[in-house]
């Protein structure tokens, strides 16, 4: 697939309407600006071209997510991020373009975070895999995974496949937007924000 000038398919009506579909149907908070799911029809009718356009020109700011911790049922903590609803917005028209590409990489026995698969669709599988004769399942969590992503190393890897740059581009902003943390901001120097759509 031809990956170099993905942007105008982000761009375009029919992502952009279905985006803002999704954001509003998901809900959500609100980020560091305070805007609700609820104000972003007549944002988007104010501020839809501007936006379109900070992204052709690669002018777009992504603002830092605010950090929310939800306990964890072990007894830790989970840190969120939760984007404004713009980022959200913008980041949910770039994942429908690229999530297609990217799922025809992935391994076909993988289940996590992914369209149209389930935890029971691989319990589905590992029983039939054991009616195979395969006796060993192994289930790995990686501790700490988002917190501690290499920016370099991801935009490495993505590049690999997504030859647009203007996407590359705005990708990177997402993951460099920073945390605020109360009133107090934090720079994101490593890490994807779980709550936003990198994390994908």
């Amino acid at each position: 697939m031809e990956t170099s000038s993905l942007m105008e398919q982000i761009l375009s009506k029919d992502n952009l309407n279905t985006a803002y579909l999704q954001v509003v149907r998901n809900k959500g908070a609100a980020g560091v600006d305070g805007m609700e799911y609820t104000e972003l029809a007549e944002y988007l009718l104010e501020n839809g071209e501007i936006i379109k356009e900070q992204m052709r020109t690669r002018k777009y700011k992504a603002q830092p997510v605010r950090r929310v911790e939800i306990p964890k049922p072990d007894g830790g903590i989970r840190k969120l991020g939760v984007p404004t609803v713009v980022d959200r917005f913008v980041q949910q028209a770039v994942a429908q373009v690229l999530s297609p590409i990217f799922e025809e990489e992935f391994h076909e026995h993988s289940y996590g975070f992914r369209p149209n698969r389930s935890a029971q669709q691989a319990v589905v599988k590992a029983l039939e895999m054991m009616n195979d004769g395969h006796n060993w399942i192994v289930d790995i969590d990686l501790e700490k995974f988002f917190d501690t992503v290499n920016h370099d190393k991801l935009m490495t890897i993505v590049g690999r496949t997504i030859k647009d740059g203007d996407v590359i581009s705005i990708l990177r902003k997402f993951l460099v937007s920073g945390i605020m943390i109360e009133e107090e901001y934090e720079e994101s120097i490593i890490g994807t924000p779980q709550g936003g759509l990198c994390k994908a």
